[in-house]
């Protein structure tokens, strides 16, 4: 069964249905690749999904060692290459709450996020810089 349908609303515009729940994200070509830059692009999804992905593992780790994550937050930086267009370097850099946790667990939650599914599933050669604040 389909996870996603997308739809080409034309303008360099889609339309995508996550089928199980019904949520709908729109894309947007970037304006420096003829697109009105209006909503995320393919590209910034890709970047955006490697931060979420670590995050949600690393939720899962701390649910595991009853470490609360809540008000974390972490921001994503991608940046393109030209020849062929495509990402080179995603940049993560996540910023902790103040924990109360041991050396034992940072390194359960930061290998949770540098092995989570998504970070797995991109090429070697796209640069994975993932930074912990804690």
């Amino acid at each position: 069964m389909a996870t996603v349908k997308t739809i080409y609303k034309g303008d360099l515009r889609t339309e995508a249905t996550h089928l199980q729940s019904g949520t709908k994200i729109i894309t947007d070509a970037p304006t420096d690749n003829n697109g009105k830059g209006e909503a995320f692009s393919p590209t910034d999804l890709v970047a955006a999904a490697l931060g979420s992905c670590a995050m949600t593992i690393m939720g899962i780790v701390a649910n595991r060692e009853n470490i609360d994550l809540k008000g974390t937050d972490f921001e994503v930086t991608k940046i393109m290459g030209t020849d062929p267009r495509r990402i080179v370097e995603v940049q993560v850099v996540f910023n902790f709450p103040k924990l109360d946790i041991d050396e034992r667990q940072r390194n359960l939650l930061e290998n949770a996020a540098l092995t989570c599914p998504v970070a797995k599933s991109l090429s070697a050669e796209l640069v994975q810089n993932i930074k912990f604040n804690w």
